[in-house]
């Protein structure tokens, strides 16, 4: 069994054990949030770039994208009634949700499924907008018939297991889609949400309001024994925006033909940082922007093991947008080579 499946069925286990076991929320934080990194990561790795790709000017402009959408939903919270504002985003939640999860599924599904029904594109226009097409195949559909159920239980009942594992498929979606290109990109992403964590968790009541206020999976939930403060909460964006980067690392390393050296660093800082983040919010008992310790932790062990290997020009040069794309068994094929 590789790695990566064994990540698989250890993760699944985390998240059904608070049901029938006390879990330490602490631990279930450390180790559901590395866990994802590490699918999401390995997921990354296909015979292709990422789909989408980061430029620096995206980079630069998403600390300020996201500080306007949250101020918005916390206006939203604050003048419009909070039960109306949930409604609207449980429906969006909902759709967004069945595709999530139906395309984290597909791998899994379509192995039991014939070869026509995964390679056979099925294309649907909308009536009177022909313009507008979807297009997909059988074992998408097969794949979106257990999410649709799954969403419907979530939007029902809210309860905090459909939260979370809406919320991990989400994560496990965004760090195997998105690519941030270059290291340099990445850089001044993460500078850039690091400033941002910083500011509307420690400067304003914005942040925490609003992850209190919006009932919707953009958190995962941990139940702790505090009656006072039953959930300990891990926003999604804290495990996506450092795992996008740490994914960088691993398809550097299979880009190279190398055995992980530069993944197991950023993991590692990532896993480092976390810890930290949880350790100072509860000697001080307070939210802790965890961005704030992730990133330096993230960067700064990368950074380190780069030095000391005298690598940092190979790395500050790599860009996904240039190069071939990294097969599943761990090679990678040149832009100058044909394609397979």
């Amino acid at each position: 069994m590789s790695c990566e499946r064994i990540a698989n069925v250890v993760l699944a286990g985390l998240t059904l054990a608070p049901l029938v076991v006390n879990v330490d929320p602490n631990i279930n934080v450390i180790l559901t949030a590395c866990l994802t990194v590490y699918v999401g990561c390995y997921r990354s790795v296909k015979p292709t770039p990422p789909t989408e790709t980061m430029s620096n000017e995206h980079a630069m402009r998403f600390p300020f994208v996201g500080s306007a959408m949250l101020l918005s939903l916390f206006l939203l919270f604050k003048f419009l009634s909070k039960d109306l504002v949930n409604a609207v985003l449980t429906c969006y939640f909902f759709i967004l949700g069945i595709v999530a999860l139906s395309a984290t599924l597909l791998p899994a599904i379509k192995r039991f499924l014939p070869t026509r029904w995964n390679d056979d594109s099925i294309v649907w226009r909308f009536p009177y907008f022909h313009s507008l097409e979807i297009e997909f195949t059988r074992s998408q559909i097969v794949a979106a018939m257990p999410g649709t159920f799954f969403c419907a239980w979530y939007a029902s009942q809210k309860h905090w297991l459909a939260n979370n594992i809406l919320g991990l498929a989400f994560c496990i979606q965004g760090i195997e889609m998105l690519s941030l290109g270059s290291f340099k990109t990445g850089a001044i992403l993460l500078a850039g949400l690091f400033v941002y964590d910083i500011f509307w968790v420690f400067f304003t009541p914005v942040m925490v309001s609003v992850a209190k206020s919006f009932d919707a999976p953009i958190k995962l939930l941990f139940p702790t024994a505090d009656a006072a403060r039953p959930f300990s909460m891990l926003g999604l964006g804290d495990i996506v925006i450092p795992g996008i980067f740490v994914a960088l690392a691993l398809r550097f390393d299979v880009s190279r033909e190398k055995d992980s050296q530069y993944f197991k660093s950023a993991f590692l800082g990532y896993a480092v940082g976390l810890v930290l983040t949880i350790v100072v919010m509860n000697w001080f008992q307070a939210a802790q922007p965890a961005l704030l310790y992730i990133v330096p932790a993230v960067i700064g062990f990368l950074a380190a093991h780069v030095l000391w290997n005298g690598e940092v020009k190979p790395l500050m040069e790599f860009d996904e947008s240039k190069a071939g794309g990294s097969s599943g068994d761990g090679t990678m094929t040149n832009s100058t080579k044909k394609e397979e």
